[in-house]
């Protein structure tokens, strides 16, 4: 009861710094490239956001190219906005930086305001640069987006840089600013980042979205910034679908986002067809990505996003509420309820069982490969746009440029992390392989993401 209590009045304060974000939702045909550095990069958060539309509008097609590059500053950022984003023929582009813009700088408290603010203003000449090359598009939509944040309040071995965080703060209180002066939406990871993190620590100090590093989101993180987002596009209460029926009634006493059909019902229970126009949101249970990992599934604990994202809910009147009901669905056993729970109503979103969260594992396994495959793709144009662009040598493969990268990965452990991936990358063929496969990937997950009837029979258990 506790942990209910704490997740309520969490939520309240989750809510109120989330709310304000306006963010107009994606529509059919969107070409979406978020562009970043390493927590877009490596991260999930823009993944995870694609599979809500993937599963929620099955039938609206829509693109997400990422285009994090590791390391990156907003100079870095707008020199590569032609090759690297404008590229893909986007109609929204989203903009983060921040991180690496602010430095890895212990400071003396006397010294740290200055310092940075001399790295804020050199940030924000660039960022100068990417307003106007973004005004330069007016046919794409822009989209602010502030930084997830510096952990300065998790108690462990690696002590925090003390001031940073406020630095990004800044960073981003001008990124907000331009959004509105240019009318372009805005969404802020930080905050809301901060907030789950100090009511985390409350009861574990050492507590932390962000990884060993104070910087880098693990899983549940990235989850977090993706509720984050769908809540900013007002996503909130929008149901999977709901089934109110009544067994002394020949029709359904209220349908929302499916269809019911064949509807009997008698003093034993009822049974209807069901398709809905929506699946539930698959939450990956895996431990993967990030430092520590951890699955995208730790994040319910934090956020309500299956109260307010992944309602599939039934609901039956007229059952005996002492009386256990058998639910199946296409002949197979979901579980066992009291009639007194059908009346509440169950969410059948929650139950990995039924055939359509099933459907929707499928769609989401395809979305993670897709995701790695793209990974592969994002550690090629981070050698070239960060080792061998400031060399002169953008796109150069020849073998000199191997044998240089295969020495240098003996002194650089991130070169190091990536030398095999690139051996493989650097030729075209694998790239276009590459390429292809995740159009693949894609279009088999809009081929697969179809809601299906369902014959669902609620009965008085034996």
């Amino acid at each position: 009861m506790k942990k209910i209590f704490t997740l309520l009045l969490f939520s309240g304060l989750f809510t109120a710094a989330v709310t304000a974000q306006g963010l107009k939702p994606f529509k059919a045909g969107d070409r979406i490239v978020f562009d970043g550095n390493s927590i877009t990069d490596g991260g999930h958060y823009h993944s995870y956001i694609w599979l809500y539309y993937m599963t929620r509008f099955p039938n609206m097609r829509i693109d997400i190219f990422n285009a994090g590059i590791g390391g990156d500053v907003s100079k870095q950022i707008y020199e590569r906005m032609d090759d690297d984003v404008f590229s893909h023929h986007p109609n929204v582009v989203t903009v983060t930086f921040g991180m690496n813009d602010t430095g890895y700088q212990r400071l003396a408290p006397s010294k740290a305001d200055s310092i940075y603010d001399e790295k804020i203003k050199e940030s924000l000449k660039s960022f100068t640069l990417i307003e106007q090359k973004l005004k330069n598009h007016p046919e794409v939509r822009k989209v602010m987006v502030g930084t997830s944040p510096y952990d300065e309040t998790s108690k462990s071995r690696n002590l925090p840089l003390t001031g940073k965080n406020k630095a990004i703060q800044n960073i981003i209180a001008i990124q907000k600013q331009t959004a509105k002066t240019n009318g372009w939406d805005f969404i802020d990871f930080n905050q809301p980042l901060v907030d789950v993190n100090i009511a985390q620590q409350k009861s574990d100090s050492s507590f932390t979205l962000q990884g060993t590093d104070r910087i880098h989101p693990t899983n549940d993180g990235h989850m977090v910034m993706a509720y984050a987002f769908l809540k900013a596009q007002g996503f909130t209460g929008k149901k999977v679908a709901e089934v109110d029926l009544n067994i002394h009634q020949g029709k359904p006493v209220k349908t929302e986002n499916c269809l019911v059909s064949n509807l009997s019902a008698n003093a034993s229970g009822i049974s209807y067809s069901y398709l809905a126009n929506a699946l539930p949101y698959p939450v990956d249970t895996i431990a993967h990505g990030g430092n520590p990992k951890r699955p995208q599934s730790v994040a319910l604990n934090y956020v309500p996003f299956t109260d307010e994202f992944n309602q599939e809910l039934v609901k039956v009147d007229g059952l005996k509420a002492d009386a256990d009901y058998t639910l199946k669905i296409d002949g197979k056993l979901i579980g066992q309820w009291k009639g007194a729970d059908y009346q509440t109503g169950l969410n059948l979103a929650t139950q990995i069982n039924t055939p359509q969260y099933q459907q929707a594992l499928a769609v989401m396994h395809l979305n993670e490969e897709r995701w790695s495959i793209e990974r592969k793709l994002r550690e090629y144009y981070w050698i070239h746009f960060s080792i061998l662009k400031p060399k002169g040598m953008l796109y150069n493969d020849t073998e000199p440029i191997v044998d240089s990268l295969k020495k240098y990965a003996k002194k650089d452990i991130f070169v190091g992390f990536t030398i095999n991936n690139y051996l493989q990358s650097r030729l075209p063929e694998v790239r276009e392989a590459w390429k292809k496969e995740i159009a693949l990937l894609t279009d088999e997950i809009y081929a697969i993401n179809k809601p299906k009837t369902h014959k669902v029979q609620i009965t008085l258990a034996n």
